[in-house]
Formats: C-alpha cells, structure tokens, sequence
C-alpha cells in the first residue's frame, strides 16, 4: 500500500469557551442556555457542520459543570487553567493541544463561544480560504476583520509567542495584515458578542 498525501487539508475547529463572564455576574459564558441548550454546543454544531472534522474546546471557567451538563462528543477538552489571564492564555493552549494532538492538522479556524450570530456558514466561507500552511484569514463584517480567524499551522508559534492577556492573536495579525484574507460574512453573520446583561437579550 502507498502512501499519498491528504489531497484535502485538515482544518480543526478551535473554540476558545473558558471565559468566566465577569460582566455577566459570573455566569460561565459556555454555559449560557441559547435555544433550550449551552451555548458551547452551539458553537461546535457551527464547527463542525462549516466543515471542522477535528474540534478542540478549551474550556476554563467552571470546566467540570461544562463538562457535566454539556453534550459534546468527538470533541477534544482542553483544560486551561491560566483562563482568568484572559484569551491569550486559551489561545495558547488550543493551539498547543492541536500541536500534540493524534491526528495532523493543517490549520486551525479559531471561533469564540459567545458569539452565537456566527454560524456554520461563515465557518465555511472562512475555512475555504486556506491555501497553505502559511494561510491567514480571516471574517470581515462591512469591512471590519471579526471571527472566525483561520491560522495556517506554520504561523501558530508565532501566534503563541504573542498571544498574552486579552489580546489573543490581535497584534500578531496587525503585524501580518498584508497577508490576510478577507472573507466577506455580513450576508449570513451577525458578530455580536454576549459580554453584559443587556446582551442576554440577543439569546433564545
């Protein structure tokens, strides 16, 4: 039996849903109810039906009750217990997960647990922008660069190495701008995210 390259490049789902929620009296935001369910399964079922066959969740505030009361077979939990630094730490850790995990990765398309306006299709659209393992790219909203972000796996090092506090992959991509890719999402996503109360009002 030879052995051939992939003839199509896998791209893992990373989804950063550790945060605490703060501003939202505490309330894990993985585990805010959006139509009868937690949102980090939201959140996965737009992974993986945007076409993320590996989907790795890095989960922080209240692991253990996200673990218990959320469904989400064939994912990889990742622990991250540095979570309260802010993203930069889950980044770091998603990436680094990724790096060891069984399977070999291509790219890593990056989402955030509270945004649930960002579904499969935006996934999709992003996803199909990889060409290399140098690729960058990522959803832009009237012109704005938002999430999903997709990171060729020759870039995560570098994207770790900068990735402190709450900045994640921020000034890595200011550094690299020129070599992003654009893809258009405000026809099928709304980037909203559910940082305060008054925000509770954009779930179902």
């Amino acid at each position: 039996m030879t052995l051939t390259p992939r003839s199509v490049p896998r791209i893992a789902g990373l989804l950063l849903a550790a945060g605490g929620g703060r501003r939202l009296g505490g309330r894990p935001k993985a585990l805010l109810t959006h139509r009868g369910r937690p949102l980090v399964e939201h959140a996965v079922r737009a992974l993986r039906e945007g076409g993320c066959e590996v989907i790795h969740v890095v989960l922080g505030a209240s692991a253990d009750l996200v673990r218990e009361r959320a469904q989400l077979p064939g994912c990889v939990l990742v622990d991250n217990p540095e979570w309260a630094e802010g993203m930069g730490s889950s980044l770091r850790a998603g990436l680094a997960s990724l790096a060891a995990g069984a399977l070999p990765v291509d790219a890593a398309l990056v989402s955030l647990v509270d945004q649930p306006g960002i579904g499969a299709q935006a996934v999709a659209r992003v996803r199909s922008a990889y060409r290399s393992r140098d690729s960058l790219a990522a959803a832009s909203y009237e012109g704005k660069r938002g999430h999903p972000v997709l990171f060729g796996a020759d870039r995560w090092a570098g994207i770790a190495a900068g990735a402190v506090g709450d900045q994640g992959a921020r000034d890595y991509l200011k550094a690299h701008r020129d070599a992003i890719t654009l893809v258009d999402c405000s026809d099928v996503a709304e980037p909203y995210d559910i940082d305060t109360e008054a925000d509770l009002a954009h779930l179902e």
